[in-house]
């Protein structure tokens, strides 16, 4: 795998410990504030919605620069809304900071996708995508539950600044190790939003807000879950948080390789596992044994899905795939803020800390059936869009992939 691969795992590692780091730090940030822990659960739906809108602007304006200059852009951005968070006298000013830097992630993921698909053969692209994604995976083992620690022990400020400092480190992995790469050549507005009209790319990104997002309901409130329901003590939240990383490591790993074997079967899988392990959670909370292995095995069956779901999307976009690749990005987090927003709600109208991994294993359901819809649709088409066309141009449409 090419070594340009390696920088763009490195700014995802960064990126993916201030996404999930927020979640072991909900009490300690409620209680500084002085709001309750749904409310601040609420800094997980805000940078969520803020992946979402930022991933469609900041990828047009990226059409005007290069890839490479683009990434680092990004990543300055990201240091930035962290240091702002660090350094937030409110719990409002807080959000902003989270919220500027969750508008670099759709751009970075999204034209990380792109590159990394187009770097290699047609037949290693998932595995090419899963590589970067393997930093976001990686920064559940190694950033999240270290950052974890250090906001217990040295105030969750203290976790921000180091985050930010990661924000540094990736924009010069980006410096050093992504080549020179000239900005896309023939890029417009029509075309890109052309690819929004294909129902199998709609349907893909609707299987990515509900299909990830059943992972949040549940993970979003895994500290309160676990001291509260679980019985475990507030320092071992680090730990299970390691356990949720190694899932998602493990689960990246398998979805990468079997979606460029089988997609939908993998899709089918990983989806219809998920949403059982998330049912059966609210029963296995109650253990710390059953707990421990049911937080392993959600990082790894809903990590699992990211590979393939990318990949489908990419696979449908028709020639078109930056834009597409950012928005399913902030798809992703669309369903991280819905289903961390509906765990709020249900918490909060007194069905306990239980209650969202309900909410988690419906979403995630209703993915698995839009995705046996959308393999229908497609085979009564034929399997007329189920052709692999990054990196390649339809008659009549400009080139939007660097060749190399």
């Amino acid at each position: 795998m090419p070594l340009a691969l390696l920088a763009l795992a490195i700014g995802a590692f960064g990126i993916g410990t201030t996404e999930f780091v927020i979640m072991g730090l909900l009490p300690e940030v409620a209680t500084d504030f002085g709001v309750s822990v749904p409310t601040a659960g609420l800094l997980v739906t805000g940078y969520g919605l803020g992946v979402m809108i930022g991933a469609p602007i900041m990828t047009l304006l990226g059409t005007k620069v290069s890839r490479k200059n683009m990434l680092m852009l990004l990543m300055g951005v990201f240091v930035l809304g962290n240091l702002v968070s660090a350094l937030a006298p409110a719990f409002g000013v807080m959000m902003a900071g989270r919220i500027l830097a969750s508008f670099t992630h759709g751009a970075f993921f999204g034209i990380g996708s792109v590159v990394a698909a187009d770097l290699v053969a047609p037949e290693k692209k998932a595995r090419a995508i899963s590589m970067m994604f393997a930093g976001l995976t990686v920064a559940n083992v190694i950033g999240v539950p270290l950052g974890t620690f250090i906001g217990q022990s040295a105030g969750w400020r203290t976790t921000f600044f180091v985050v930010a400092g990661l924000g540094v480190v990736g924009l010069a992995g980006v410096l050093k190790l992504v080549p020179d790469m000239p900005k896309p050549q023939g890029v417009r507005l029509r075309h890109e939003l052309g690819a929004f009209r294909n129902v199998q790319v709609l349907l893909a990104m609707a299987m990515t807000v509900l299909g990830f997002g059943g992972v949040f309901a549940a993970i979003t409130y895994i500290a309160p879950m676990m001291t509260e329901v679980t019985g475990f003590a507030d320092s071992s939240i680090t730990w299970l948080l390691v356990l949720f990383g190694a899932g998602m490591v493990v689960g990246n790993l398998i979805g990468g390789k079997y979606a460029d074997r089988a997609l939908m079967p993998m899709l089918y899988t990983a989806l219809g596992a998920l949403a059982a392990v998330l049912a059966l959670f609210t029963l296995t909370a109650h253990n710390e044994l059953t707990a421990g292995v049911t937080i392993f095995l959600i990082g790894a069956l809903g990590f699992a899905t990211v590979p393939p779901l990318q990949k489908r999307v990419l696979d449908q976009a028709s020639g078109a795939p930056t834009l597409a690749s950012a928005v399913n990005i902030g798809a992703f987090n669309l369903g991280n803020a819905l289903s961390a927003w509906l765990g709020g709600v249900v918490i909060a109208a007194g069905h306990g800390y239980t209650s969202p991994n309900l909410v988690g294993a419906a979403l995630t359901a209703s993915a698995l059936v839009l995705a046996v819809v959308s393999a229908a649709l497609e085979k009564g088409r034929g399997g007329r869009n189920g052709r692999v066309v990054t990196g390649a141009t339809p008659a009549g449409e400009p080139a939007l992939t660097s060749r190399h």
